[in-house]
């Protein structure tokens, strides 16, 4: 900069000079005081010389005053890169989305955040604050819409607002914004600059958080939290009780906080428990016990409960969490129960060796009896009162001898859980049965179909399954329909070694809207007929149980019905 000021100071002197030579150089054409002429030339060169020197301070005093002013534009530019590249790596560091709204243009710039969030691209953003709230969820735009503007107006002091902001991709994040004003000398607002946060995380938090604390406190069950480290054998210090453990203990909570578990411990608490409840706290297991502990009023009650270790996002124990629960009415249930078990096991005894007593014991007298009655026909008897007297009581005898029949054939499956097994071929079953009611199949003519096909031998023991077919045809043909041709068919399918045989008829039916749980009782019956005795099911159930199997029932009254026996076809 000096250096070109001298060369324009020189140029001056240098082409004043020049001129000045030439003015004289005319001058002397026409002029005759030559002396004159000189005495003007050289008073013209010290003005030219003076003037340049003054020349030459003047532009110096300019050069020093561009050289200063340069120097702070530099400064100045310095500074506003420096503050930009400060903003940029601020904005990065704290991944947070800057705006600069100028108020009065209402012209609305963001950073890259805006992309990097919430996923716009600079050709999607739009650059008013229009499009700004429009991106506000409905629910929270007005609120924050109000308090925004009550910051402007200056009517508050501070400026921050939570509510959700719509994504590019149309979901919606949870959002802290904060922002400050600038204003002109008269105080008005001309400009914000604010920077949302992402706090989605956070308020999910949040709200699991306060779900958790709901669970916690309307939970029916006793929550206890405490510190995570204990001494000296001593259970860990409470912290936390919810309601439902001063409903339970009597304790309120700044009764029991700063406590330890040690206070429930009693003269009948169970000692192997609480050790093995300390065993579990030093390894840091979760554990579960049972125990009598006591209420404030020293009442004892039974509580079950559990030690939860809790660990911190370092994978260090903060806390355990203890739930417990009085369970003092399902221990008396279970001593009751227990009772209850003892009696009935002690009853079903007696009432076993009742039924022995009462089918051996009565045999030989009923046989007596029937053998007399037998004689007694041989003989003529006149007197016509006693012969209906011996009629009543030869059929009151054959009677009884067929209920002594049927109580020992419940008894001999009853006392034969475990019973022999083995292949039989089901044609082979049926031929038996058919022989057996040759007489009743030969004076119905009922229509028979058999479907073996698909299984032709079930693993089963043959003389349960051939009584079972017995009693199921008997019954068919017994209860068949007066008003149609008696049909019966029988098939055998298998499903993963599950053998169903289900065998159908049309028949006169059972009501099972009234009679479904009494189907395969003892002595249930159902229709009106003389030689009905009500132990058929009731044997082929317990047959069916016996062998492993099941047996259903679906009947409707003058359709049919329908029996499905299942069983394990495994060797």
């Amino acid at each position: 900069m000096k250096n070109k000021t001298n060369q324009i100071t020189l140029t001056y002197i240098l082409i004043s000079i020049f001129m000045a030579i030439i003015c004289h150089k005319l001058l002397q054409k026409y002029a005759y005081n030559i002396n004159y002429q000189y005495y003007n030339f050289i008073k013209d060169l010290l003005f030219i010389s003076l003037t340049g020197i003054a020349y030459k301070y003047i532009l110096s005093k300019n050069d020093n005053r561009n050289i200063a002013i340069f120097e702070k534009l530099k400064n100045t530019n310095d500074e506003i890169k420096e503050s930009n590249e400060k903003y940029d790596i601020v904005a990065k560091a704290t991944s947070d989305t800057i705006w600069d709204w100028k108020i009065q243009e209402d012209n609305l710039s963001w950073n890259k955040g805006i992309e990097s969030v919430f996923g716009y691209k600079e050709d999607e953003v739009g650059d008013s604050s229009t499009w700004w709230f429009d991106k506000i969820h409905p629910e929270d735009s007005i609120k924050m819409s109000i308090k925004l503007y009550s910051f402007i107006e200056q009517k508050t002091e501070k400026w921050q607002d939570q509510y959700r902001f719509r994504c590019a991709d149309n979901s919606y994040k949870y959002v802290l914004d904060r922002g400050f004003l600038l204003k002109d000398e008269d105080g008005k607002a001309i400009r914000m600059i604010g920077a949302i946060q992402d706090i989605t995380k956070q308020k999910e938090e949040e709200q699991r958080l306060k779900l958790l604390e709901t669970v916690i406190t309307q939970s029916k069950d006793s929550i206890i939290i405490t510190e995570a480290n204990s001494n000296n054998n001593a259970l860990p210090k409470i912290i936390y009780v919810n309601p439902a453990f001063s409903i339970m203990s009597g304790y309120k909570p700044d009764e029991i906080i700063g406590k330890t578990l040690n206070l429930f411990k009693g003269l009948n608490s169970d000692k192997q428990e609480y050790k093995k409840l300390i065993t579990a706290l030093k390894n840091k297991e979760e554990c579960l016990i049972e125990t009598i502990s006591y209420k404030k009023n020293k009442e004892e009650y039974w509580v079950r409960f559990s030690m939860i270790p809790i660990y911190n996002s370092e994978n260090e124990l903060s806390h355990w969490i203890s739930i417990q629960r009085d369970v003092t009415t399902e221990k008396k249930q279970e001593k009751e129960k227990e009772q209850l078990i003892r009696e009935l096991t002690q009853n079903n005894k007696d009432l076993k060796q009742f039924s022995y007593i009462t089918s051996h014991n009565l045999r030989a007298p009923l046989s007596n009896l029937t053998g007399l009655l037998n004689l007694i026909e041989d003989i003529p008897i006149e007197n016509q009162e006693l012969k209906e007297i011996l009629n009543g009581f030869n059929k009151s005898t054959h009677l009884l001898n067929d209920t002594i029949n049927d109580l020992v054939k419940v008894i001999i499956i009853k006392d034969n859980p475990s019973i022999q097994k083995e292949a039989v071929l089901l044609k082979e079953i049926f031929e038996n049965v058919f022989n057996q009611l040759s007489f009743q199949i030969e004076l119905y003519k009922p229509i028979i179909k058999l479907n073996f096909e698909k299984v032709s031998v079930l693993n089963t023991n043959k003389a349960y399954i051939e009584s079972i077919m017995l009693n199921l045809l008997t019954n068919a043909i017994k209860y068949k329909s007066e008003n149609r041709k008696l049909k019966i068919t029988i098939n055998a399918n298998e499903v993963d070694d599950t053998v169903y045989l289900i065998f159908k008829d049309n028949g006169i039916g059972i009501d099972l809207e009234r009679n479904r749980d009494k189907v395969f009782g003892l002595y249930q019956r159902f229709h009106n007929y003389p030689d009905s005795k009500g132990l058929g099911l009731y044997l082929v159930k317990s047959q069916v149980e016996t062998m492993g199997g099941t047996i259903s029932i679906e009947s409707e009254v003058n359709k049919g019905t329908t029996f499905t026996l299942t069983f394990k076809n495994k060797q």
